[in-house]
């Protein structure tokens, strides 16, 4: 086991530390005598990092300029604004917090949390010409797991975190999940109602005299059961949504259908003898739960295969938007350096070296070279550029420099508006 010194920050071995001191009933070890002279000198000067984020360089000159949050034993914790790296963690989340979702069949429609259409009771999906298509975030070229939103520096080494730019990244979509899982347990539990009511339909009433009907109506009763009030329940939320927004859709002729049949089958095996004569078959009455069954496994499909072509329709944006090049190389006070596509302005000057995506929409400055603008025109044939003709952004350059200025930047550029 190995402890953090409280006054460099420095990990220590306790079979090599070069001294160690008991402060409260806690011990503690350091690296070096300077240390353990320093701690002895005013222990709760250091100790106050077990709350502290980061703190500043040591006046006395420590071994170390960064400490780290320790717990009570002297272990090194996590510091506030750094995360330790989750599965795509170099990606930008898709759903980022502030994004506008909307309908896609209401557009006027739009919210700043997931939900479903009023009007049409579709899952309202993420509006990603309003979400960034990259940021920049901070690491340690020494320790990949410390990521931070602002500069700094690692407070394991101390090293100056470098930028980086991550970009959108595909996650699972939640909806599809469910309505797959709700889709193929209505199919399961459905199969056995769907079965008794086509042998029904093939071999005469209760498959031929084989199954007494009521207790063919009490297995559709509990079978059908958890189909309609927990696969079908979606349908019934978006259903009142309707009702209450009074906007009727394709999911309030849904839920009046499929709740019709299934009330009338539970009344029916539970209470027949309310229903008049005439609606009873050998002194038995007869249930819809096939019919509810079957309408809300469909649907459920429907649903499974809207989602998944929707999703396709999003993957599809999220690679037109990852079009666009990670760095610019900016001109500033004569000097060339890459820097994060998000920090390029509007006036900057670019080079682009040949091979290089356009950074940005721009006018050429100086130099000549020919660009592929397929992506764009679909034209295969390059495209000769020269001083004052546009550029636009994630367009390939061919074999010459140019320089540019950047006129659009972010979501003002083409590729963002074909987006939107």
């Amino acid at each position: 086991m190995t402890y953090i010194d409280p006054v460099c920050g420095m990990t220590v071995d306790p079979a090599r530390a070069a001294g160690t001191s008991t402060h409260a009933g806690q011990s503690y070890y350091f690296c070096s005598a300077g240390c353990l002279a320093k701690f002895k000198a005013d222990p709760d000067k250091y100790l106050q990092s077990t709350t502290a984020t980061t703190s500043a360089p040591s006046p006395e000159g420590s071994c170390c300029s960064h400490t780290a949050p320790l717990s009570p034993r002297g272990h090194m914790l996590p510091m506030a604004g750094s995360r330790k790296p989750e599965a795509g963690s170099r990606k930008l989340e898709a759903v980022p917090p502030g994004t506008v979702y909307t309908c896609p069949m209401d557009p006027e429609v739009r919210q700043d949390h997931p939900g479903s259409c009023p009007k049409c009771g579709m899952a309202l999906e993420p509006d990603l010409s309003t979400v960034p298509s990259m940021r920049v975030e901070y690491t340690c070229p020494m320790h990949p797991e410390i990521l931070r939103d602002e500069p700094g520096a690692c407070p394991i080494c101390g090293m100056a975190l470098e930028p980086r730019t991550v970009g959108l990244e595909e996650t699972p979509n939640h909806e599809l999940l469910d309505m797959t899982r709700r889709m193929w347990i209505g199919v399961t539990l459905g199969l056995p109602v769907f079965v008794l009511a086509m042998g029904d339909m093939v071999l005469g009433m209760g498959l031929g005299g084989r199954v007494d009907m009521r207790v063919s109506n009490w297995i559709g009763l509990a079978m059908a059961t958890p189909v309609v009030l927990w696969c079908g329940w979606p349908f019934f939320q978006r259903g009142w949504v309707s009702i209450v927004s009074r906007h009727a859709n394709m999911f309030t002729l849904i839920a009046l259908g499929v709740g019709a049949a299934y009330l009338f089958s539970v009344a029916a095996t539970l209470v027949p003898g309310i229903f008049p004569e005439g609606f009873k078959v050998h002194g038995v009455v007869e249930t819809y739960f096939d019919t509810s069954v079957v309408i809300t496994v469909l649907v459920l499909l429907g649903q499974v295969l809207e989602l998944r072509a929707r999703g396709r329709t999003s993957m599809a944006i999220r690679q037109l938007l990852g079009m666009a090049p990670k760095t610019a190389r900016v001109i500033r006070d004569g000097q060339e350096s890459d820097i994060p596509l998000p920090h390029v302005k509007a006036g900057d000057l670019l080079r682009v070296r040949p091979g290089e995506k356009v950074p940005v929409d721009g006018v050429v400055v100086d130099g000549r070279s020919s660009v592929d603008e397929s992506m764009v025109t679909g034209e295969p044939i390059a495209v000769e550029k020269a001083a004052g003709d546009a550029l636009t952004g994630a367009t390939i350059n061919g074999t010459g420099s140019l320089t540019m200025r950047a006129e659009r930047v972010g979501n003002d550029t083409l590729l963002a508006q074909i987006v939107r």
